[in-house]
């Protein structure tokens, strides 16, 4: 597990190359994201903003999902993967937002998770992009990258990830790193193929060195 100090080191590489991680699926306002959100479970946020380019156009409110059929939406998301369930719990958030908040997105956790198809990462994203309540969303980045520098134990499950983050992360940088650290998994510490060898991290990186002694070997294999 990393120290404290490493930590820090960490998280000022982090937003030294990521200044301006954001949330890159495109909306423009809560409910849009929560779409957005939901939509992007299994699939990646190019596939969902491609797919929201016209959805957003055609849907703009609760009531609008609500006006057809569930056919009709299931082939308006098709090219997006558990298109069917998706559509269906898209339907049922509309009916709780106007059944139980008049139709407007709620800013608590407990509410947000009262959402058909809304679980506690998607929670803390609308939390801390539409409210800008700090919260760290524990996504498939975000659990590689923090298991792969020893900020949390391999062992953790996802919730454990969350609640270790929150402790060692000064909570009014929550959400600045919950984005740094997608992006770093993202376009840097890779699932198959992290660039180890320009990281920054590597000095502190429990993997990363890991992974760049297994590559000296392969280079340099032992003469029998």
């Amino acid at each position: 597990m990393l120290t404290k100090k490493e930590i820090r080191f960490c998280l000022d590489h982090m937003a030294d190359m990521y200044p301006d991680a954001h949330c890159e699926l495109v909306h423009d306002n809560p409910f849009e994201l929560v779409v957005a959100v939901l939509l992007s479970a299994q699939t990646t946020d190019i596939n969902v903003n491609r797919v929201t380019y016209d959805l957003f156009q055609k849907y703009k409110t609760p009531e609008d999902y609500l006006a057809v059929e569930v056919e009709e939406l299931q082939n308006d998301i098709r090219s997006i993967g558990l298109f069917r369930t998706k559509a269906k719990n898209i339907q049922k958030l509309c009916v709780t937002l106007l059944e139980e908040f008049d139709g407007v997105v709620p800013q608590t956790r407990k509410e947000l998770m009262q959402l058909a198809g809304v679980g506690r990462k998607t929670a803390n994203v609308v939390k801390s992009v539409a409210f800008g309540v700090p919260a760290i969303a524990v996504d498939t980045h975000v659990e590689r990258v923090a298991k792969r520098l020893g900020l949390c134990r391999w062992k953790d499950n996802v919730l454990q990830v969350e609640e270790t983050l929150m402790k060692k992360i000064p909570e009014e940088e929550w959400s600045d790193t919950h984005h740094r650290l997608i992006f770093f998994g993202r376009y840097h510490c890779k699932s198959q193929n992290p660039n180890c060898e320009a990281c920054p991290l590597l000095t502190v990186c429990r993997e990363g060195k890991k992974r760049m002694r297994k590559l000296e070997r392969q280079n340099n294999p032992t003469n029998q």
